[in-house]
């Protein structure tokens, strides 16, 4: 009779297929992602349970209604188990550094969805230190996941995401980074940003998003006056104005944004527009409630897309050998 392996340290770091930012994505696989998602949006069971014996871990530090339903139940319909965290659950708050976390969860989970108020560069550390996928469920930098959510849904509407043009109004917030850096992936994508002096999209992005679609035929401009809006647009997308997490510095903010509140006046400017809202949303603030249940309202679509599209995430990180130690 032999005895149990001698005890040789924490496992090696592995080459993790992780979602960090759809900056990172090659155009091909971002591609796929969106076709994927339209499909399982058509038919949910369109899988044979390929995450059975898997175990995603979910841990939302933050407030989150669509995005952690999407990815529970999404894991779940794929035929994975669920080990679930919250704010309070971990012993990071107790002092422990987030690489030993890490190391544990390598150990022990195949995959983590993650969503906390710290910046991006944490959930590189995760996956790094632990050796597995991190999915980004939004960071204070992006929410790539809703860009894929978003991509899709244009995609299911539309036919093709192909010479869209976007109108996005409101803060240049880390769903607006999703969009820019995933609409510019499409050849001749027309993107609008209409967002207050001081809340626009952050310059790195901004520049990143632009060069990438003027390579593929496309245009990024942001403005900061409803008078330089454009003349023709596909869709007119707003989130609403104080993004999950986060607060302003300037107590008169408001002030700047009251502008940009998107009424059936505002939206009569495009009459075959589709109105797009990734939620939740303040009726009567970004957006009022005749836009957001109307006809050219595709918001709820778009929310049920969440689900699918989570599934098509969760499918590509952990296409492959699994990754987890059980």
């Amino acid at each position: 009779m032999t005895g149990p392996e001698p005890f040789t340290g924490p496992p090696p770091p592995r080459t993790p297929r992780s979602l960090f930012s759809l900056a990172d994505l090659p155009t091909a696989t971002l591609h796929r992602l969106v076709e994927r998602s339209c499909d399982l949006y058509h038919d949910p069971g369109a899988h044979d349970d390929p995450l059975r014996r898997r175990l995603v871990g979910v841990l939302f530090t933050r407030t989150s209604t669509r995005t952690r339903t999407a990815f529970t139940a999404g894991a779940l319909r794929l035929g994975a188990q669920v080990v679930t965290y919250g704010p309070g659950d971990l012993q990071t708050n107790t002092g422990e550094s987030l690489e030993d976390t890490a190391r544990v969860f390598g150990m022990m989970l195949d995959a983590l969805v993650m969503r906390t108020s710290g910046p991006l560069a944490e959930m590189r550390r995760m996956a790094d230190a632990g050796g597995l996928p991190v999915i980004n469920a939004m960071a204070a930098e992006e929410h790539p996941t809703q860009g894929v959510c978003d991509l899709a849904t244009m995609r299911l509407h539309r036919g093709t995401i192909e010479k869209t043009r976007l109108l996005y109004v409101g803060e240049g917030n880390n769903s607006a980074t999703a969009l820019a850096q995933g609409l510019s992936h499409f050849p001749g994508a027309e993107l609008t940003f209409l967002t207050p002096p001081g809340y626009g999209l952050p310059e790195r992005v901004r520049r990143e998003a632009a060069d990438r679609a003027a390579a593929t035929g496309g245009t990024l401009r942001e403005i900061h006056r409803p008078e330089h809006l454009p003349a023709a647009v596909d869709v007119v997308y707003t989130t609403r104005w104080q993004t999950t997490g986060t607060s302003k510095p300037d107590p008169g903010w408001r002030e700047a944004f009251r502008p940009l509140h998107i009424d059936a006046e505002f939206l009569a400017a495009w009459p075959q527009a589709m109105f797009m809202h990734d939620l939740p949303a303040h009726r009567g603030e970004e957006v009022t409630g005749e836009v957001l249940d109307g006809k050219q309202s595709i918001a709820w679509s778009q929310s049920r897309m969440k689900l699918c599209s989570a599934m098509a995430v969760l499918e590509h990180v952990l296409s492959g050998p699994s990754h987890g130690r059980h």
